[in-house]
């Protein structure tokens, strides 16, 4: 069977209909099932998929029931061509099961195509042998012991902990402790929130972790630029999925932890955590389509309401009123739900609070927040930095978002007031998220929007700006499909910019050719209209910035959207406002 790569990097057969895409470990509630196992992906084009199904439950049932593991289940999402076949498993074997699962789609493959099925006895024999080897006893007893507690229990490859922050006791998996030997009132739980969404994830964590140490609080949280505890950060990259979460949970100095959870890490590996106090979406938009049997995005919504397994009575589940799916699953879920929205006037909000429900809203300028009939002002807009006076409405939201969360881990107002009154007033507090830099009458603003959703929010509060030109830097990461790159083209040309530089991002070509996604983004622009002479091309996202700097005059509005150089783009904005510098003097050409 001859296998090739796609432009994904991931494997395809050139002539099969029935392939095994992907094996790996599940470690928390996922997509498809609520608890640890093994996952398979595979490709079922040109077969009926419940059928396939049938068959690969039949398999996985005879084998899971030779290797020992008769109370084991099964668990199947479909999807258009494709599946992704489940098999729970005990949490000291999770490698083993990714193979005890990959045997059970060989059978099926064979059974399938009218071939000899591969010996079950021969598997048992040499699967057994697998779990022996990985079997770890001393890790199941302190997850028993830690259940019997009512306290958090985590494992990995290399560690162990049971309860969280402050109250968390770790180990090497290797050498774990009996639950006897564990003073068992030092172990407890700390209040958790799980953020997720399309857009504005890392924005409503900081907001939440600033409204903690507002209350005197050590917060913990993780997310796309690292992890951080209090205001240190310790560990620099992407961290929000669960590897990312269990470190701030390990962490003996944190009180109250936030972690970013990002559509990747629940769709790869699932939740960090069974049992959280809170947790948001907030908002779904297209982004990321086509990967894990993803295509439309109430299958996005159905991703990130993953989260709403691991709220734990009398937590709750925050969801965004205004974003139109997420609307309709708010009557239909399953746990309390706070509603956060811009319109106060709201038939369906008027509703849900004079029922006793929470939501945090906004009303006229005031950000507000109401629960069992009792409503309190908590600041203006135009009190909060990161809200440009209300223009920045997606800031907005998710600063009510942070609200919700922040009441749910026991914040008082006057924190969460004190934390939406300060953060943003410093670049440090969110970088690149809404950093607005201003030289004489000229307007830079450094932001992250990264797919089409982002974008038009940002565009559409930078048109509150009075500004003679426009400039927008447009580029796009390799691992959107063609369509969402050509809608980014398509978005930006509703702010009429006066130019559009665009970058090659070096970095994120994730598969692509150099110069294939601003060859895409060019074309799309001039198919639409847009006069080639007004575009610039840029080599990499740094001489994108100089270039804009170059072209810009007074009174413009110079528009960043930045993701592979922020830090190094920040720093250069923050030297030419410190030298006073003015459209029309000398960029530095130094990256």
């Amino acid at each position: 069977m001859k296998r090739v790569s796609d432009w994904r990097g991931k494997l395809k057969t050139e002539t099969a209909t029935l392939v095994l895409k992907d094996s790996r470990r599940l470690t928390g509630p996922n997509l498809v099932s609520d608890g640890l196992g093994a996952v398979i992906d595979v490709s079922i084009e040109e077969h009926t998929p419940n059928k396939v199904v049938g068959v690969w439950r039949k398999q996985a049932q005879r084998v899971l029931g030779a290797v020992g593991w008769d109370g084991e289940n099964t668990f199947a999402r479909t999807y258009e061509g494709g599946a992704s076949l489940v098999i729970s498993a005990p949490a000291d074997v999770l490698y083993a099961a990714t193979e005890v699962n990959e045997w059970a789609w060989e059978a099926t493959q064979a059974e399938l195509e009218g071939k000899p099925v591969p010996s079950l006895d021969e598997a048992t024999e040499r699967l057994r042998k697998v779990i022996a080897k990985e079997r770890n006893p001393s890790l199941l007893a302190l997850q028993d012991a830690a259940c019997a507690h009512n306290v958090m229990f985590l494992s990995d490859d290399d560690h162990a902990s049971v309860g969280m922050g402050v109250g968390s006791l770790t180990w090497p998996v290797d050498s774990l402790p009996s639950p006897e030997e564990i003073n068992w009132d030092s172990v407890r739980n700390i209040p958790v929130a799980l953020v997720t969404g399309s857009n504005g994830k890392t924005t409503t964590v900081r907001l939440v972790a600033a409204m903690a140490r507002s209350e005197g609080k050590t917060p913990g949280y993780c997310c796309t630029d690292g992890i951080f505890v209090g205001e240190e950060l310790i560990e620099e990259g992407d961290y929000s999925g669960p590897g990312g979460g269990r470190s701030v949970l390990r962490h003996r100095d944190v009180e109250v932890a936030i972690l970013e959870t990002a559509r990747g890490g629940i769709l790869r590996r699932g939740l960090t955590v069974t049992r959280a106090d809170a947790a948001i979406v907030t908002n779904v938009a297209a982004d990321h389509l086509g990967e894990y049997g993803i295509a439309e995005l109430r299958e996005i919504a159905e991703a990130k309401l993953v989260v709403r397994n691991a709220v734990t009575d009398p937590g709750s589940l925050t969801l965004n009123l205004d974003d139109e799916i997420l609307a309709e699953y708010s009557d239909a879920a399953d746990k309390r739900v706070t509603w956060i929205t811009l319109n106060s006037s709201s038939d369906r909000l008027q509703r849900h609070t004079s029922a006793g429900g929470a939501a945090a809203y906004l009303d006229d300028k005031d950000l507000a927040f109401v629960e069992r009939g009792t409503s309190e002002t908590i600041t203006s807009v135009d009190d909060v930095p990161i809200t440009v006076r209300g223009a920045a409405s997606y800031n907005v939201l998710n600063c009510l978002g942070a609200i919700a969360l922040a009441r749910r881990l026991g914040i008082s107002i006057g924190s969460v007031r004190d934390g939406l009154n300060t953060f943003g007033k410093s670049v440090r507090d969110n970088p690149g998220r809404t950093n607005l830099f201003e030289f004489g009458d000229t307007k830079v603003l450094v932001d992250f929007a990264h797919n089409p959703h982002g974008l038009e929010a940002l565009l559409q509060m930078a048109d509150s700006f009075q500004a003679t030109r426009k400039l927008v830097i447009l580029g796009q990461a390799g691992d959107r499909d063609d369509e969402s790159i050509r809608q980014l083209a398509r978005t930006t040309l509703s702010f009429r910019p006066d130019a559009i530089v665009i970058k090659e991002m070096r970095k994120y070509l994730r598969g692509r050719e150099p110069g294939e996604i601003p060859d895409m983004i060019e074309d799309e622009l001039t198919r639409s209209g847009y006069p080639s002479e007004f575009i610039i091309r840029a080599d990499s996202e740094f001489e994108a910035v100089r270039k804009s700097l170059e072209w810009a005059q007074d009174r413009d509005l110079l528009l960043m959207p930045i993701h592979a150089h922020r830090d190094t783009v920040l720093e250069l904005l923050s030297d030419l406002k410190n030298k006073e510098w003015r459209p029309g003097q000398p960029v530095s050409r130094a990256s």
